[in-house]
């Protein structure tokens, strides 16, 4: 639609015609063939227009409903793709999924600083969704502060070959950011997500 804006917009197609109406030769009229081609041509244009403004509008119009109804999210607990999680003082959840069954599967949890935390080592575990526990101490037992880690998974099979392991990780949210019509769910963890990398919405925080 842009293409045929910048082309030809609608008043100056009318003044083409027109003007060519104006003056054409009188022994010698405009062919009917033609003059209906570009009647046609006219009303096209003319509905292109009218369904590119109807665009725009439903467009902006859907922009603010899901601004408005992003609003509402503030205060919620979201699980999304990523690998920031943030001790609150409670068990933090590591949610995972495997592709296949691993003979192992390990976190590793670091600082934002990456300075390593704690190793958190499982045994086999079945293809699907699972989850690690964190209880907010590191390697030699001592409670860490709170505030944002970082978590590294992997997995590996029988022959110690990687398996694919994707890591989801829940974080409250506590700020909305409205950057080239594009809404951002900031959250605790320091993350900031679109509304479409949201897998599942939970009621409160973590």
């Amino acid at each position: 639609m842009d293409a045929i804006s910048q082309s030809i917009d609608k008043q100056t197609f009318l003044r083409l015609f027109t003007t060519q109406l104006k003056y054409q030769d009188p022994l010698n009229p405009l062919d009917n063939n033609e003059f209906t081609a570009q009647l046609a041509q006219f009303s096209s244009l003319e509905q292109l227009m009218d369904i590119n403004s109807n665009l725009s509008s439903i467009i902006n119009y859907q922009d603010s409903l899901n601004n408005a109804l992003a609003t509402n999210l503030i205060g919620r607990n979201v699980v999304v793709d990523g690998n920031r999680i943030q001790y609150n003082g409670s068990e933090v959840k590591i949610k995972y999924t495997l592709n296949q069954p691993a003979t192992s599967v390990k976190a590793e949890i670091f600082t934002e600083m990456g300075e390593p935390v704690r190793t958190i080592s499982l045994g086999y575990q079945p293809a699907g969704e699972g989850e690690i526990l964190w209880d907010g101490k590191d390697n030699s037992g001592n409670p860490v502060q709170e505030g944002s880690y970082r978590v590294q998974l992997t997995a590996t099979d029988e022959t110690g070959n990687p398996v694919d392991i994707a890591s989801d990780i829940q974080s409250r949210i506590i700020g909305i950011k409205f950057e080239n019509n594009v809404t951002y769910l900031i959250l605790e963890n320091g993350m900031r997500v679109s509304l479409s990398d949201i897998k599942a919405i939970n009621e409160g925080g973590v």
